[in-house]
């Protein structure tokens, strides 16, 4: 959970245990801290949990890296194309709390949110940042309430998404759209929050009802005990080793070989044939939302395995 020992042991496995391939490590910031390293030694980098404003500015600098997960820019226009349609057919109006963490991932995103925000005509009545690994976060969710917005959207990482939740449930803030970021695909967090859990927004989600993920799901379960994947960067880091081990047999372990055919090659993956254009995966799932206790994508809404979404969150469950 240190930057500075990310960096030291990919030094480590690099220089010293000289291994063949490296796996990302998990997060926006540690992918930045790594990727000069995996850059310099000639290393694949599948730089999956990784979301930036521009990932082309890390593209074009590291030839070795490859995006899986969109941009921040992407998520946020998504999440305003769904209030925005909610809002036109009159279920919501213009007002938005917003909230981030201040780490790059949630800074990055709360930047984009914030200009798409403006750009679509709603108004921020709340945006406020709060420091990495805040353990009380009842502050936060009553300056929400005091806001009365339409909409909360957190641009969070998996321990405040759950303590957020935990809080609005506490102190009853129950605004019509409720979103946060990262750990709301969490298996754990629909454990947590039970019913709660619908009609809550987040980044990402899946098709729980194609042939391939259907596999994963069952292959992953019984694997790992009975617990079940997250529906959002779990099939999609999968399909990055898909990838990986199908570029491996196609050129062997020559890395740099490996780079070049995984930046030109076309795979065979649980998310269908995919070709990665410009060192980044494209036609992603951008917003989904809890339905019946399943993470269903909704956006966007022309994209295969997509629902309609659903507007107005049940009150919480005490």
């Amino acid at each position: 959970s240190q930057s500075e020992e990310v960096v030291r042991l990919t030094e480590r496995l690099i220089n010293e245990d000289k291994v063949d391939f490296i796996l990302s490590p998990w997060g926006t910031a540690f992918n930045s801290a790594v990727a000069p390293l995996l850059s310099r030694a000639s290393y694949p980098h599948l730089a999956v949990t990784f979301t930036v404003e521009d990932p082309t500015r890390f593209t074009k600098r590291f030839p070795n890296l490859f995006v899986f997960l969109g941009s921040s820019v992407e998520y946020a226009e998504g999440l305003v194309e769904v209030l925005n349609a909610m809002r036109t057919r009159g279920e919501i109006g213009s007002n938005i709390a917003m909230v981030a963490v201040s780490d790059q991932f949630g800074l990055e995103l709360a930047s984009a949110g914030r200009k798409a925000f403006q750009k679509a005509g709603f108004k921020l009545v709340m945006d406020k940042s709060y420091p990495l690994g805040s353990q009380d976060l009842a502050g936060i969710i009553t300056e929400a309430s005091r806001a009365n917005p339409d909409a909360f959207v957190a641009m969070s990482y998996p321990p405040d998404t759950i303590g957020l939740t935990d809080q609005a449930r506490t102190l009853n803030f129950n605004p019509k759209v409720f979103y946060a970021a990262i750990g709301t695909a969490f298996p754990i967090y629909r454990q947590r929050f039970g019913k709660n859990v619908e009609g809550i927004l987040g980044m990402g989600g899946w098709n729980p009802n194609s042939p391939e993920t259907k596999a994963y799901f069952e292959r992953y379960k019984k694997v790992n005990n009975g617990a079940e994947p997250d529906r959002f960067a779990s099939p999609v880091t999968y399909a990055s080793l898909q990838i990986l081990e199908q570029a491996i047999e196609r050129v062997g372990v020559d890395r740099k070989a490996v780079i070049k055919e995984i930046g030109s090659g076309t795979f065979n993956t649980i998310l269908g044939q995919r070709k990665l254009e410009n060192q980044q995966l494209r036609a992603l799932y951008l917003v989904a939302q809890w339905q019946d206790g399943e993470f269903n994508a909704v956006w966007p809404k022309d994209m295969a395995g997509t629902v309609a979404y659903r507007p107005n969150k049940p009150a919480w469950q005490q």
